[in-house]
């Protein structure tokens, strides 16, 4: 009978998902800590079938077996590891197999015969030349007949005649490495037909490429929670936010040998289209960088297009940390969209905060509406020369983002799917993504430490 039933790690699993920690249910249910963390770990991989008896009292291959300790003395699995990603009952299982395997190779992990043992069979005789060898020989060679025995065994179970020369040796290193604690290295070299020189050459770079194996599972995990809209130099401060310290070049260099790449955004020129009056100066002069909030904002209207349907994005950027202050969405590119979304920023300014609000010289600011509500709130307006979208780039950088991470290369259902996408992504642009020139922080992140030190 087993020592905990499948009912009492079904709690401790359920306690755990509710909100507390390892140590908190460990003390509650008065269970090892690291029992927990196991018993957690198999029901995330195959839920409660991972507690089932048929599951525990299952048989297990040959190959399984292998597989199981190619995993703990190459790709450096620890047992409690091992014991997770195969379904195994306890690390104990995972021990037995690696100490039976040392001490008898692949024969020590067959199934062992049922009924009588066989007789032990006749000793052989010795050839003439065999007996004219002395002890310290037979021995020597002995012990290199069960290197090689150990070695080609292991080299057939993972099949590797008809591989590339270049990884077959790597593959080969690798089992050197694994039998080392139990044969000779001559011997193991021998078998192999490899040079030393070359054996530690593969021993350097796969030493190499594991020392590396903890970065770049956390550059992953980065990389696809930003849903591959961080390039290298974001992953990196996103790195350095965790507290490691870390290039900007290696982070580059593990990234290229994962083929993990960021979204590129694709830039395209639109000049203005229709009358061009003259209401405000260029006031902004491209002096794209504020020294504090609400100095200096900017604003412009995209369109989005889903199956024939169009969606229009009325947004205004504060240029002091790039943070959308408000925005509006329609079907329609009608004067309410930028009326509603001015009325939507203005309603967050203080009393003193007067800013500039720089847009193009579309019809929506031409206005008259428009111009007496920032004459009678006292913001200064201004406009960008004709056909001129760098006067008003770092907006136009907003919607290329925008654009690129959440829109260019997806499918959606409907307008409104795409209206949700686009409000969500705001709220992620605002708080959650990083960036380079405000130091490895979000745009709320970098308002709300300037709002400290002042």
């Amino acid at each position: 009978m087993a020592k905990y039933s499948k009912a009492l790690k079904l709690k401790v699993v359920q306690h755990y998902l509710s909100g507390y920690s390892f140590s908190a249910t460990s003390k509650f249910f008065n269970i090892d800590k690291g029992l927990v963390r196991q018993w957690v770990a198999q029901y995330n991989k195959n839920g409660e079938a991972a507690f089932s008896e048929k599951q525990r009292h299952r048989v297990l291959s040959l190959e399984i077996k292998l597989a199981v300790i190619e995993s703990v003395q190459t790709d450096g699995l620890s047992a409690r590891e091992a014991m997770i990603k195969f379904d195994l009952k306890s690390p104990s299982q995972v021990f037995n197999w690696l100490r039976q395997y040392r001490e008898q190779g692949i024969d020590g992990l067959k199934p062992k015969p049922k009924g009588r043992t066989r007789l032990m069979p006749k000793p052989i005789k010795l050839s003439k030349a065999d007996q004219d060898k002395t002890q310290k020989e037979l021995l020597e060679e002995l012990a290199y007949l069960r290197a090689e025995n150990a070695f080609l065994k292991k080299l057939k179970a993972l099949r590797l005649e008809q591989e590339a020369k270049e990884v077959a040796e790597q593959q080969r290193a690798r089992l050197i490495s694994g039998l080392r604690q139990t044969y000779p290295l001559k011997h193991l070299l021998h078998a192999a037909r490899m040079s030393r020189s070359t054996y530690y050459y593969h021993v350097q770079i796969y030493k190499h490429e594991d020392q590396d194996y903890d970065l770049k599972k956390k550059i992953r995990v980065i990389y696809h929670q930003h849903k591959g809209r961080y390039g290298y130099r974001r992953i990196t401060l996103a790195l350095r936010n965790l507290g490691l310290v870390i290039n900007h070049k290696c982070v580059q260099r593990l990234m290229q040998s994962m083929q993990l790449k960021s979204r590129v955004r694709a830039m395209k020129y639109r000049s203005y289209k229709g009358q061009v009056g003259k209401i405000a100066d260029n006031v902004l002069q491209r002096q794209f960088k504020a020294e504090q909030p609400n100095q200096k904002w900017v604003t412009d209207v995209t369109e989005f297009n889903v199956r024939g349907e169009k969606l229009y994005l009325s947004p205004v950027m504060d240029l002091f940390n790039g943070e959308i202050i408000a925005f509006h969405i329609q079907r329609r590119p009608v004067f309410g969209l930028v009326k509603d979304m001015l009325k939507k920023a203005i309603d967050k300014l203080k009393p003193d905060d007067k800013p500039m609000i720089h847009s193009d010289q579309g019809w929506q600011y031409q206005m008259h509406y428009y111009q007496e509500q920032l004459k009678q709130n006292g913001l200064t307006q201004s406009m960008s020369r004709k056909g001129n979208c760098l006067d008003n780039a770092s907006m136009e950088s907003f919607f290329g983002i925008l654009k690129s991470e959440c829109f260019y290369g997806e499918e959606f259902k409907s307008i409104d799917e795409l209206e949700q996408v686009v409000k969500k992504y705001i709220h992620y642009y605002n708080h959650d993504r990083i960036k380079v020139k405000l130091k490895g922080l979000s745009p709320v992140q970098y308002r709300n430490q300037s709002l400290e030190t002042t």
